[in-house]
């Protein structure tokens, strides 16, 4: 997706008070318009052939959309933080464990990328972690016939004392994941607030909004988004959150004040 296409599937996730709900809302209100006036209808079109957008069909004549779920979690950054940390833990953990020759490298860092991007915690070189069933690593690492040699998925609890605290610690950098939550949170606090009269100040706050949206991936990203039983004490993801909420849904009413 164009990165012009995904600042507005964003701009309709907090324009529109997405953050916590579905609402319709008429894509034709004035700073909308202005801001994506080049090419509206097309980015509409195109989001609604992805299935990111819907339409009521209740008012087949009308513009009036809403983002659907997988719009939303898109503009999210690909998941839904409160649902994560609210989904419940069974109190096991889950490893892939791994033994790639050194002459396969390409395959190594290609399982490693996917790991990651799955939100697993490395615990030791070839040995990755997670609190989650492993449905999906199932299919999609079980390569024909397994072969417990090079690459096997466990299912453990740890059983010399070791605590779930250590563990989190041990395989997720959380010190980095905070460190970027700080950062997206004084860009947060930078949000203009000046009346939108001209567009000068229309372009000051959807340039802010292009800055935010990529602090938040940067940190939400890196960001297992563990269950909340087994979140450390200091994480600050969940405050982060929550000020993005209320930052976003005020500069969601500053939009109202556009004229142009």
């Amino acid at each position: 997706m164009k990165p012009r296409t995904e600042e507005f599937l964003n701009l309709l996730l907090w324009s529109a008070d997405m953050l916590l709900r579905p609402t319709f809302r008429n894509l034709t209100g004035s700073y909308e318009s202005w801001a994506f006036r080049n090419g509206l209808l097309h980015r509409v079109a195109a989001l609604e052939k992805q299935r990111l957008l819907e339409r009521d069909s209740a008012w087949r004549d009308d513009r009036i959309y809403r983002l659907t779920k997988l719009g939303r979690l898109h503009a999210l950054g690909g998941r839904d933080p409160q649902e994560c940390w609210s989904r419940k833990w069974d109190g096991r953990w889950r490893l892939v464990v791994f033994d790639v020759p050194t002459t396969q490298n390409s395959r190594r860092s290609r399982l490693t990328r996917y790991l990651r991007k799955r939100g697993f915690g490395r615990l030791q070189n070839s040995v990755w972690i997670t609190p989650d069933v492993l449905e999906e690593e199932m299919k999609t690492l079980s390569e024909g016939k397994a072969n417990v040699g090079s690459m096997i998925l466990l299912d453990a609890r740890p059983c010399a004392g070791e605590s779930d605290a250590d563990i989190v610690t041990s395989a997720w950098n959380f010190e980095r994941i905070n460190l970027r939550y700080k950062q997206h949170l004084k860009v947060l606090d930078e949000r203009p607030k000046a009346t939108l009269r001209n567009e000068e100040a229309a372009k000051a706050l959807l340039n802010w909004a292009t800055l935010e949206r990529t602090a938040w991936l940067r940190a939400v990203q890196s960001d297992p988004l563990l269950p909340e039983r087994i979140l450390p004490l200091d994480y600050v993801g969940r405050s982060a959150w929550k000020r993005r909420i209320e930052v976003l849904r005020a500069a969601s009413q500053h939009l109202q004040t556009f004229s142009h």
